[in-house]
């Protein structure tokens, strides 16, 4: 009895493979060494094993795992302007924290200047919160108000 269970199990994964990867699987058994035997019964099949996949399917329930595949969500480090933080500080802090050039920190910091505030990266959550600490601690340690935020990006 147990060989058959275990028989109608190995088919039934075989069926879900089958159905997941298409006629490729055969493959996947043939490397396994075994050639599709089923453990335990004896090294043959026994048939075209049709016969006992749906046999083994009738008696057991099989559900297809559901993968979520959505990106994770991405925010935008957000700089913004003040009266007091230098624009040298503001070009330290692009390069030091976010790895930009020199022509790109200032290309940044102009914006923030002129538009109030500038995307100083895109970063996941995690990321994105320790850039902000980061910035804020090293701002405050060297006397600037400077704002630093993240914004969701829709």
């Amino acid at each position: 009895m147990r060989e058959r269970l275990e028989a109608a199990q190995c088919d039934t994964l075989k069926g879900v493979v089958k159905r997941t990867f298409g006629s490729s699987y055969e493959g996947i058994y043939a490397a396994g060494g075994g050639g599709g035997a089923h453990p335990g019964s004896g090294g043959s099949e026994g048939g075209s094993g049709e016969e006992s996949q749906q046999e083994s399917e009738q008696g057991v329930a099989v559900e297809d795992d559901v993968i979520d595949n959505a990106e994770p969500g991405k925010f935008a480090v957000v700089l913004h302007n003040d009266n007091y933080t230098t624009m040298e500080f503001v070009v330290e802090v692009l390069k030091k924290y976010f790895q930009k050039s020199g022509e790109e920190s200032i290309k940044v910091m102009l914006q923030i200047h002129n538009q109030g505030k500038g995307v100083a990266g895109v970063y996941s959550f995690q990321i994105a919160e320790t850039k902000v600490m980061q910035v804020t601690e090293y701002a405050r340690a060297n006397g600037h108000p400077l704002k630093c935020t993240m914004e969701e990006i829709t």
